[in-house]
Parts: structure tokens; sequence; C-alpha cells
């Protein structure tokens, strides 16, 4: 699905934008498709919007390209997973590293 977005020329879309996560229905008639962009939640969100507007073809290229009978009309919401994750790799990088080896002593 990461390579549909890449083609689609709405400029909403572009930028590091990652699909975290999907779910589907039990009757796999409905996804839930969790977008998250690096530039934080409000670049995720008007992704959200180019994401919608191009649901159709996103379903029509899912559809050929995994020749699947139906594809789950697709539900985007914006997450900030990834701005998240970074925060916090960051803070542990920022981190003194108190100690040196596995025993226990500080140093």
């Amino acid at each position: 699905m990461t390579a549909i977005f890449r083609e689609l020329k709405d400029p909403r879309v572009q930028g590091l934008i990652s699909i975290v996560r999907v779910d589907v229905s039990s009757d796999l008639s409905y996804c839930t498709v969790y977008i998250s962009a690096m530039e934080g939640i409000d670049h995720a969100k008007q992704a959200i919007v180019g994401l919608k507007s191009a649901s159709g073809y996103i379903r029509r290229e899912l559809g050929q390209r995994l020749r699947l009978r139906h594809v789950p009309e697709m539900h985007f919401k914006a997450t900030d997973s990834i701005e998240y994750s970074a925060n916090i790799s960051r803070i542990l990088n920022d981190l003194p590293a108190s100690r040196e080896d596995g025993q226990g002593k500080e140093t």
C-alpha cells in the first residue's frame, strides 16, 4: 500500500508517511488504516484528508495488484506513534551512560 501512496500526486500525502497498523473487521468488509508522519500529527491529519479523497483509487489499485475479489472499505486515522517513538529515542540517547559493565557497578 505504501507504493500506492508514493504514486499519489496529492501534495498532502507527500513526505514521510507510514502505515503504523491496519485493523480489519471480522467480515473483511472494512479496515482502519492508522497513518503516522515523521513531521507530526498535524501532517498526518493533512495526509488523511488526501488519502480519503483518493480512497477509490487506492482500493482499485489494491484489488488489481493483489488480485482480490473484494477490497475492504478503508477508513484512515491519524496517529502520532512515529513522533512519539522518535521522542523516546531522543530522550534515551540523551541519558548519560552511568554503567559500563553488566555487573551493576557504577563508574
